[in-house]
């Protein structure tokens, strides 16, 4: 059985299957922010995903970063390594890439284990 969550006409939020959580791309909600704040915003958007998924950032398999402008990466990973559980830092990939709205600097796409 495969659990959805905040299931829209394109897309799910979340998807639980087999004791593993796919997110969908996590995004800032206020684009107006700068990279620390935007990656503030997406990294607090992840922790409440899984959370709901009855896990953690701690069972994070798999994290893929896309941002818009690799010069602003040293301030991503500022926010990253503050945020990411000691001990525990996933398997991740960053490319540079054009995002869905010019405004947003950064998404975050992360598998996880319950």
């Amino acid at each position: 059985m495969v659990q959805r969550f905040d299931v829209g006409t394109r897309l799910s939020e979340m998807a639980v299957h087999n004791g593993t959580v796919w997110l969908a791309g996590q995004v800032p909600s206020d684009a107006t922010q700068d990279m620390a704040g935007q990656a503030r915003q997406v990294l607090e958007a992840i922790d409440a995903l899984l959370g709901r998924a009855g896990t953690d950032k701690s069972k994070i398999v798999m994290a893929q970063v896309f941002v818009t402008d690799l010069a602003e990466f040293p301030a991503f990973n500022a926010v990253w390594d503050a945020w990411v559980a000691p001990g525990n830092a996933p398997p991740r990939a960053t490319v540079q890439a054009a995002l869905a709205k010019p405004e947003w600097k950064v998404e975050v796409v992360v598998t996880a284990v319950v």
